[in-house]
């Protein structure tokens, strides 16, 4: 494989992606809308509630890295429906008999997810410094942020890709889709410590890669915050979890349009 090659197709499939979400940018407008909600009403209420203990940040601080992990797992994890459309139209029919690498198609279109991820970042650091809630602004964790940011939604679109390859209907997908994102989002740390839950739920939690996402986060976003698993940790999981999950994507991808 000529790794100059896979990079230009990897690069086109992205820049197609990316520019029909600019010609439609009604996606992420509604996006906006729920981390929105999640830290205004929910976190500010919860932030009255003191049975929640999130150690020396308040809880607004403590839940703003889990409401952006939570925006970039749900803006990612329905990205396979937009593929099962491309499908009906021929659109991936086109792709596939194309002479481009089939992993440079699924992980062109895993990267291009990381912009819906990047413009909830933008949104939550827009509402943290609207709302004076105590992140971290320094250049160099903010580039660190958006990059786990990327790392974290090439994961869930490709994960959201097998599924579309798998059920290749769209009713099946948004049945399947709302079944793992719950689960997902409240079995990890996003709104509250590892330290509440029950130890079964606990042990689900800690290899949960959302829970990885949100400790990476967490550490990035809130001063203080001292590490919890660690960053090799986390991001071996993270990026052990893509590789792997990217390998099943182009294998299966072909037989999306059977």
């Amino acid at each position: 494989m000529s790794t100059s090659r896979f990079l230009l197709q990897t690069a086109a499939v992205a820049d197609v992606e990316l520019r029909k979400l600019l010609r439609d940018p009604t996606e992420l407008a509604s996006r906006a809308v729920q981390p929105v909600l999640w830290l205004t009403v929910f976190g500010q209420v919860l932030e009255q509630v003191r049975g929640i203990h999130s150690g020396t940040v308040s809880y607004l601080a403590f839940i703003t890295p889990g409401i952006l992990a939570q925006s970039v797992l749900f803006s990612a994890i329905f990205y396979g429906i937009a593929v099962i459309w491309e499908r009906d139209l021929g659109v991936v029919h086109k792709q596939l008999v194309s002479p481009a690498y089939r992993s440079a198609l699924v992980l062109g279109k895993a990267l291009s997810a990381g912009f819906r991820g990047v413009v909830q970042a933008a949104v939550i650091y827009g509402l943290a410094l609207a709302m004076k809630v105590p992140v971290r602004h320094d250049p160099g964790a903010i580039l660190a942020v958006l990059g786990v940011v990327v790392l974290g939604s090439a994961l869930f679109s490709t994960f959201s890709l097998i599924i579309a390859c798998i059920v290749k209907t769209r009713e099946r997908f948004m049945g399947v889709g709302q079944v793992l994102t719950m689960p997902l989002f409240f079995a990890s740390s996003a709104i509250y410590p590892l330290e509440l839950m029950p130890p079964w739920l606990r042990a689900l939690a800690q290899v949960n890669p959302l829970t990885a996402l949100v400790d990476l986060l967490r550490q990035l976003m809130v001063p203080g915050e001292a590490p919890v698993a660690g960053w090799a940790g986390d991001l071996g999981l993270l990026a052990l979890g893509f590789a792997l999950l990217l390998a099943v994507a182009v294998r299966l991808y072909p037989g999306l349009v059977r």
